[in-house]
């Protein structure tokens, strides 16, 4: 302790009014207005981005063939598990590979209800959301003691062990047949076909899954999720309960992978095991790592990645689909280390930069 020097404090501080009178020969410099425009770029910009995207998804089906609208329904379901996949690794700061094993239960569990008990489809959700934030707390309390890699493992055996689990209860799931569905029918007030209405069904989902996504991370839980990920020790000696909120963001995170795997079912009408076997956890984290972790569109960025790659790698080269994809993975991380949300974001400072030195120019 001794041979530490304590900096000066006052050397830190920038200068006081009097202090930039005394320079600018008297004149106390005025800080420069805010323009109405720079005040649209540094505040509303996100809702008006938002509004944007939201009307063009809104148009965009009846532009579409029903194959394209089926590619863009199928990446919001993936954003919507790449959704509690981001709260638990880029808010939370714990590793999991075990995401798609929350997938299928949400996924099995909507089309046992439907097939089995002719459950209506709606009522699907509510119960493969609760079964998986169940599961997410039963997980979440032996992961209480790990983290790291042995943390990714115990996710990543799960994910292992759930494909052979769901072709053992044959009776139930379906073996490795699977179970086929009925598609949900659009009502006849809507005027829309089948591939609209499913899209319409996600849409509405994804932008409900968003909504409390923001609103959890803005509340007292998703202070505590960033104390947690910045440093648990700091966070434990403010008085975060680490036990509490890890088991909670397994918890949350799973809910949303189950509400995905539900969406899931109505749209493709059929499970099986092989369809959520390891390889999709690992692409679920490949995706939300290009697309941004920690960042609010990630998530979305992520799932057109997970849903338009692989399908171009294919056309690429039907030989080795998976050189492709893995070759483009490490092309966006050099390109973009933080993901695409993170050279988004960048993007845009720099071009609000870039009009305000303008305007400063200008005047």
């Amino acid at each position: 302790m001794s041979d530490m020097t304590i900096p000066n404090a006052t050397t830190q501080l920038p200068p006081d009014r009097n202090e930039a009178a005394s320079v600018s020969g008297g004149h106390t410099p005025e800080p420069p207005s805010t323009s109405p425009f720079s005040r649209i770029t540094g505040v509303r910009w996100q809702w008006l981005v938002m509004t944007a995207l939201f009307a063009m998804a809104c148009y965009a089906p009846f532009q579409l063939v029903p194959f394209r609208t089926f590619q863009l329904t199928m990446a919001l379901v993936y954003a919507i598990a790449l959704l509690g996949l981001n709260l638990l690794v880029g808010h939370a700061g714990q590793i999991s590979l075990g995401h798609g094993a929350f997938f299928a239960v949400g996924a099995y569990g909507s089309a046992v209800m439907i097939d089995r008990w002719d459950t209506p489809y709606s009522a699907t959700l509510p119960v493969a959301a609760g079964l998986t934030f169940a599961l997410g707390l039963a997980l979440g309390v032996p992961a209480l003691r790990l983290r790291g890699l042995y943390l990714a493992l115990v996710t990543l055996s799960i994910a292992i062990f759930l494909v052979p689990l769901l072709k053992r209860f044959e009776s139930v799931t379906g073996g490795s047949m699977g179970l086929s569905l009925d598609k949900p029918i659009p009502p006849e007030w809507s005027g829309l076909a089948e591939d609209q209405w499913l899209y319409f069904l996600a849409l509405a989902t994804a932008v409900v899954s968003f909504f409390v996504a923001s609103g959890l991370l803005r509340s007292r839980v998703g202070r505590a999720l960033h104390a947690i990920r910045d440093n648990e020790a700091a966070a434990e000696v403010m008085g975060v309960r680490l036990a509490f909120y890890k088991t909670l963001a397994f918890a949350w995170s799973a809910m949303f992978a189950g509400v995905a795997g539900c969406v899931y079912t109505w749209v493709i009408a059929f499970v099986s095991p092989d369809s959520f076997f390891v390889g999709l956890s690992i692409t679920l984290l490949a995706g939300i790592v290009v697309g941004g972790l920690g960042s609010l569109w990630g998530p979305l960025l992520g799932g057109l990645f997970v849903m338009y790659v692989p399908s171009f790698a294919q056309d690429v080269n039907q030989a080795a689909p998976g050189v492709i994809f893995g070759l483009l993975i490490i092309a966006v991380m050099y390109v973009a280390p933080t993901g695409l949300a993170g050279l988004a974001g960048r993007g845009a400072h720099r071009i609000r930069q870039l009009v305000g030195k303008g305007k400063t120019d200008a005047h």
